[in-house]
């Protein structure tokens, strides 16, 4: 019986032993070997790896995967123009040097995101700095985050960490300089519509000039080809009317006195004093226009 006890023991013992001294890496982790304290090995490999039992090795994870350092509420920054802006900001990082990142950070993951949070920091006070709020709201954003990469891949290198990517989520006027900002931005906002305005009131003069002139000069043109056709009309009229009254004399002087008694007895209040033998009233006396005497003397 107490071989079979002592058995036991001894296989639970080595079982423990042997538990020890294996170990997985998984694939989302760095493993780093310590033996008496000192940094031995970094395994990067995913799977079973094996080492000796404690005290002699034990072995520490490091996360290995992208992570994300986002800050919890926007920081104020000064721009060149002595105006507030808040900026928040977040930085996408993973390790890339586990001997330096542990060596760095003793493998704290806090005090690596506090690290990272005054570079980015620091080099978003050196940028914006530099800038007026235009600049960093819109005209030079993007510049604004190549120019903070540039200097926190540089310097998050030294601790062991590759930075991703930064990006600006958001930046904002201070409160205290929101009204002047926008009323700004209403001014010149109104000076381009103005500009707009008088632009378009010059456009407009000039086409309704335009326009004008057009139309001078297509009823000009028009009354002179109305005139030119009516001067061939008369010129027609007078030559049929010439034709016509070659032909009969008798007939023209006949529609002459016509003419010559509608234009004197145009109205009913009309009065006219004359011999009644006068040559203006031949044709009431004798329809074909003979005088009077000269027709008694053919009877």
């Amino acid at each position: 019986m107490n071989r079979l006890v002592s058995f036991f023991v001894a296989a639970f013992i080595a079982l423990m032993l042997l538990s020890s001294t294996v170990f997985i890496v998984d694939q989302r982790k760095f493993a780093v070997v310590f033996a008496f304290g000192e940094m031995k090995e970094v395994i990067s490999e995913p799977g079973l790896h094996f080492k000796l039992p404690p005290p002699f090795q034990n072995v520490i994870y490091l996360d290995k995967r992208i992570l994300t350092l986002d800050t919890p509420d926007a920081d104020r920054f000064m721009t060149s123009e002595k105006k507030n802006v808040m900026v928040d900001a977040f930085v996408k990082w993973r390790i890339m040097d586990p001997r330096l990142y542990y060596i760095s950070f003793n493998g704290n993951e806090a005090s690596a995101r506090g690290r990272m949070g005054q570079i980015v920091k620091a080099a978003l006070n050196e940028e914006i700095t530099k800038r007026t709020v235009r600049e960093v709201i819109s005209g030079q954003r993007g510049k604004v985050m190549e120019a903070i990469q540039r200097k926190v891949v540089d310097e998050a290198r030294q601790i062991g960490v590759q930075i991703v990517d930064v990006r600006l989520k958001r930046v904002d006027y201070d409160e205290k300089i929101n009204a002047s900002v926008y009323d700004r931005m209403r001014a010149e906002r109104l000076k381009v519509a103005n500009e707009l305005r008088s632009t378009g009131s010059a456009e407009s003069e000039k086409l309704r000039a335009a326009a004008d002139r057009k139309r001078i000069e297509l009823l000009a043109a028009a009354y002179r080809e109305a005139e030119q056709i009516k001067g061939e009309g008369d010129a027609a009229a007078s030559a049929i009317y010439a034709e016509a009254f070659g032909k009969s004399p008798e007939f023209y002087k006949f529609y002459r006195s016509l003419e010559a008694y509608r234009a004197t007895f145009k109205t009913h209040g009309d009065v006219l004093v004359l011999d009644s033998n006068s040559e203006f009233f031949k044709y009431f006396r004798a329809p074909g226009g003979a005088s009077a005497p000269a027709a008694a003397a053919k009877k």
